[in-house]
C-alpha cells in the first residue's frame, strides 16, 4: 500500500503536465461530488438575549427562564413577583458544526426571536447549550449580537422596519465543546457521492480515477455513489484524497428537461431539448422554422477541411395564418427566438410547451413547479 500511494502521488504531482486542465467542460472531483461521512451537523439551543433597549418582551415563557436564570446564580424570586424585563428576549440559537471540528475551536452562531420582541439590536447572548440530534451538548454560545435589520415606532402606532431586527448573528460566537466523530478513517474505501446523481458521469469518475490509481479501484455502486479503494493510515488516507479529489474529467451533459415556473413566468430550457414534427394553433401567431445544410469548402491553398454546417431559417409573421411548422430536429432555442420576436407574452410561451408535451413533439421532461 506504501508503494502503491507513492506512485499515486508521484503521478498526482505530473497532472498539470498531462494536460488534465485543458480537457473542454472538465470538473474537479470536489466540485461535483463529496465524501460520504465529511458533513456538517445541525445544532440548537434555547436562550436568553438581555441589554435590549425596551424592545424586548414579557410572556410567560420569557419569565420562567428568567427566573430559572436567577436561581442558577442563587437568587430566588418570589413566585407571585412578575418581574418587568422589556429588555430581555427568549431566542432560538442555532449553527452548523462543520467537520473535523476540534474541541476549543469557534463556530458562528445564528439568533432568533421566537416571542414577541420587536429587535435584538443592541442585546447580548447570555450563555447558551447548543444540542445535536442525539440531544448531546456540542457547544456554547454566547456574546453580543450583529444584527442587520432596524425597527422603529411611532407614539401614534405607525412603525418603519427595515430588513429583519428580530435576527442576529454572533461571529465565532460558540465554543466547540465536543468532536463528532467522523468515518473518514474508518475502512478500506472512500465513497464519493455525486452531487447530481447521473450513471454516466459515476461510471466516467470511476474510469477517471481507475486511470490514475489502477483497474477495479474505484467502482460505481450506482448512480450516485462511486466507491474507491482507500489506504487505512489517516495520513496516507488524506494525500491520497488530496490526489483524487483534484483530478479532472467530463461530467455527462444533463437531461434534455424544461423547467417552467407558473407563479413568475420563469422558463429555463436545456440545451439538449430537441423538437418533432407538429403543427400548432396559436392566436394569430405563424412561427415556421427550418434547418439548412451548408457545405463551407475552402480555398485550395488553405489546407482546410470540408465541413458541413447548420443554418436556421426562422420567418414570423402575425397575419391571419395559425400554425406553428418546423423541421424535425430543431432546437427549442430557435423556437423560443422566434416566439421572442413578436412580443409573445411568457403565458403564450407557456401554452406552446404543454401542447408540445401533449403531443410528443418535445424530446425532454417538462417540469411545472
Amino acid at each position: 500500500m506504501n508503494n502503491m500511494l507513492k506512485n499515486i502521488l508521484l503521478i498526482g504531482a505530473a497532472i498539470t503536465l498531462v494536460g488534465f486542465s485543458s480537457l473542454a467542460s472538465a470538473e474537479r472531483v470536489k466540485d461535483v461530488s463529496m465524501v460520504e461521512g465529511v458533513r456538517s451537523n445541525q445544532l440548537v439551543g434555547y436562550g436568553l438575549v438581555v441589554g435590549l433597549p425596551g424592545t424586548g418582551e414579557q410572556t410567560r415563557f420569557t419569565e420562567q427562564s428568567f427566573k430559572a436564570m436567577l436561581n442558577s446564580f442563587g437568587i430566588t424570586m418570589p413566585a407571585s413577583l412578575k418581574p418587568k424585563i422589556k429588555n430581555v428576549a427568549a431566542v432560538a440559537v442555532h449553527a452548523d458544526l462543520p467537520p473535523f471540528v476540534k474541541p476549543g475551536q469557534t463556530i458562528d452562531v445564528t439568533v432568533s426571536s421566537i416571542g414577541s420582541a420587536g429587535s435584538l439590536r443592541g442585546g447580548t447572548l447570555l450563555q447558551t447549550f447548543l444540542k445535536g440530534v442525539d440531544g448531546n451538548v456540542y457547544a456554547i454560545a454566547q456574546g453580543s449580537l450583529i444584527v442587520g435589520g432596524l425597527g422603529a415606532d411611532g407614539a401614534d402606532g405607525s412603525r418603519v422596519v427595515i430588513n429583519t431586527p428580530t435576527v442576529g448573528r454572533v461571529a465565532n460566537g460558540a465554543t466547540v465543546e465536543r468532536a463528532v466523530p467522523s468515518p473518514f478513517t474508518q475502512g478500506d474505501y472512500i465513497t464519493f457521492n455525486l452531487n447530481r446523481p447521473d450513471f454516466t458521469t459515476a461510471k466516467r469518475l470511476a474510469d477517471t480515477i481507475n486511470g490514475l490509481v489502477g483497474p477495479n479501484s474505484a467502482k460505481p455502486m450506482d448512480a450516485a455513489s462511486v466507491r474507491v479503494i482507500a489506504p487505512r493510515d489517516p495520513s496516507q488516507r488524506v494525500a491520497y484524497l488530496s490526489t483524487l479529489e483534484n483530478l479532472e474529467f467530463k461530467p455527462a451533459d444533463t437531461a434534455a428537461k424544461i423547467i417552467v415556473n407558473s407563479r413568475t413566468g420563469t422558463i429555463v430550457i436545456g440545451k439538449n431539448v430537441k423538437l418533432q414534427p407538429a403543427a400548432i394553433t396559436h392566436g394569430g401567431l405563424t412561427v415556421t422554422i427550418a434547418e439548412q445544410q451548408n457545405v463551407s469548402q475552402p480555398n485550395a491553398l488553405a489546407n482546410g477541411e470540408t465541413t458541413v454546417t447548420q443554418q436556421s431559417i426562422i420567418d414570423v409573421n402575425q397575419d391571419d395564418s395559425r400554425a406553428f411548422v418546423f423541421d424535425p430536429g430543431v432546437s427549442l432555442d430557435d423556437l423560443v427566438r422566434a416566439i421572442n420576436q413578436v412580443g409573445a407574452a411568457p403565458g403564450d410561451l407557456m401554452a406552446i410547451l404543454e401542447a408540445l408535451k401533449e403531443a410528443g413533439a418535445i424530446n425532454g421532461q417538462l417540469v411545472v413547479i
